[in-house]
């Protein structure tokens, strides 16, 4: 079996389209995933907003995003039938799994980094810090001293 892997899709429906028509497009794009193998795991409404650049003489459109898991059998069979449906004005699918292994490794990297190095104010190597961690003489004491 293939491995599975993580896709974010980005959909936008055309604010023309009725309500329930797109509830049942979105639930009917959802069913082709699980159908073909994969799952959905995130399904969410990013609501109405403005187009970046007019599409077909729309402004704004109805965007969706969805958070897929599976093989990419079930992506290509996704993207066909949202480039044969009318409602569907644009789409955008991006892998993401790859992304997030190396957001994860840079995090653990950084993790490891952090404790291998001094406690501030405990001396270690010196550098520009130390003159800080060392609390200046009060002008106080000096004159005492004097």
């Amino acid at each position: 079996m293939a491995e599975k892997r993580v896709y974010e899709i980005v959909f936008i429906i055309d604010t023309g389209t009725p309500e329930e028509e797109a509830t049942r497009l979105v639930e009917s794009l959802s069913n082709i995933i699980t159908e073909q193998g994969g799952a959905v795991t995130r399904s969410e409404s990013m609501g109405r907003r403005q187009l970046a650049y007019r599409i077909g003489r729309k402004t704004e459109g109805n965007f969706w995003l969805f958070e897929v898991e599976g093989t990419g059998a079930e992506i290509a069979e996704l993207e066909r039938r949202m480039r044969v449906s009318d409602a569907v004005m644009r789409y955008l699918t991006v892998r993401v799994d790859e992304e997030r292994q190396r957001a994860e490794k840079l995090k653990d990297r950084r993790a490891r980094k952090a404790s291998k190095r001094p406690a501030p104010g405990t001396g270690g190597r010196g550098g520009r810090h130390a003159a800080q961690s060392a609390p200046a003489p009060r002008a106080a004491e000096e004159v005492e001293e004097a």
